[in-house]
C-alpha cells in the first residue's frame, strides 16, 4: 500500500513571471476601460481592437455599459504574452520603524518638550476628506487611532475645498510642525499641479529650513516621487494612522539632524 502523497508548498516564484487566471502562466487579465463612442455593435468591436493592440489575445467582451449617450464602459478578458521581471522592479522601503501610540507620545514627551503640532487639510478644489479623516480623526482607519488620539499631538484638521494660501497662513497661525494634505481629485494631474503648488507657496512663506515637514497621500501619488514635487514624504493608498505618526516622529523627533528631499537640513 503506498503512503498518501506528502503536500507541498508552492515553489517560489522565479525571476519572470506571467499573469495569472484560471491556470498558472495562463497570462489571463482583466482590464476596463471607456471609449467616447455610444454603445453599439461597432462600439464592442473598437474595444476589442484596442484590447487587441494592448497585446490580449484572444480577447473576450464581458461587460459593455453606456455611459450616458456618449460614451461607453467596458470590461474584457483575455490572454497576454508579456512577462514581469521581478529584478527589474523597483519598491520604495520604509525607512523608519513603526511605533505604537505610547511610544510615539513619549519620544515626543521626552525629546522635543512640547506638543508636535499637525496641519491637515484637502486643498483645491478636493471635496473628498475620507483620506485626511482616515488619518487624523480619532476614530482612524483600519483598527488604528489617528493622530487626534495622540495626547502629545496638536492636530489642525481644516477639513476640504481648502485654498493653499489659507493652509499658509494656518500652518504659520498655529506653529505647524507638519503640514499633511491629501488629494483624491486627480482629474488631468490635478493633484500633482495642487501639491507642487502648494509646496512653492510655503518655501516662499517660510525661510529656508523653517519650513514646515509636507507630506502629501491619496491614491495616484507614486510613493517615490516627494522630491519631484517639492514635498517630503509621499503616502499611497492604504496608509495607517500608525504610519504617519511613526514617520513623524523618525523626521522631526528623532536625536539626530535630518535631510529632508529638498536639501534643506532639519
Amino acid at each position: 500500500m503506498s503512503a498518501a502523497p506528502t503536500p507541498t508548498t508552492p515553489a517560489a516564484p522565479g525571476p519572470l513571471v506571467r499573469p495569472y487566471g484560471d491556470t498558472t502562466g495562463d497570462g489571463m487579465v482583466q482590464v476596463s476601460f471607456t471609449l467616447p463612442v455610444p454603445h453599439d455593435k461597432r462600439a464592442e468591436g473598437a474595444a476589442l481592437q484596442l484590447a487587441a493592440k494592448m497585446g490580449m489575445s484572444p480577447a473576450l467582451l464581458v461587460h459593455a455599459k453606456p455611459m450616458g449617450p456618449h460614451f461607453t464602459f467596458f470590461v474584457v478578458y483575455g490572454s497576454v504574452t508579456h512577462l514581469v521581471d521581478l529584478r527589474e522592479v523597483q519598491v520604495v522601503e520604509r525607512e523608519f520603524p513603526l511605533l505604537g501610540s505610547s511610544e510615539v507620545n513619549q519620544a515626543i514627551r521626552s525629546r522635543l518638550g512640547r506638543k508636535l503640532v499637525v496641519v491637515g487639510a484637502c486643498i483645491g478644489t478636493d471635496a473628498h476628506t475620507v483620506g485626511i479623516d482616515a488619518i487624523l480623526n480619532i476614530k482612524g482607519f483600519a483598527g488604528e487611532k489617528g493622530l487626534e488620539y495622540y495626547r502629545e499631538m496638536k492636530v489642525v484638521n481644516l477639513g476640504a475645498q481648502v485654498l493653499v494660501p489659507e493652509l499658509v497662513a494656518s500652518a504659520r497661525e498655529v506653529g505647524a510642525d507638519a503640514v499633511l494634505v491629501s488629494q483624491v481629485v486627480t482629474q488631468k494631474d490635478a493633484h500633482i499641479h495642487n501639491t507642487t503648488t502648494m509646496s512653492a507657496a510655503f518655501r516662499e512663506a517660510f525661510p529656508a529650513g523653517e519650513v514646515p515637514l509636507l507630506v502629501v497621500g491619496g491614491p495616484r501619488f507614486e510613493e517615490g516621487s516627494a522630491a519631484a514635487l517639492g514635498v517630503d514624504r509621499v503616502f499611497g493608498r492604504g496608509t495607517t494612522p500608525g504610519e504617519v505618526a511613526s514617520y513623524l516622529v523618525h523626521q522631526l523627533v528623532a536625536p539626530r539632524e535630518r535631510t529632508d528631499p529638498r536639501g534643506e537640513q532639519r
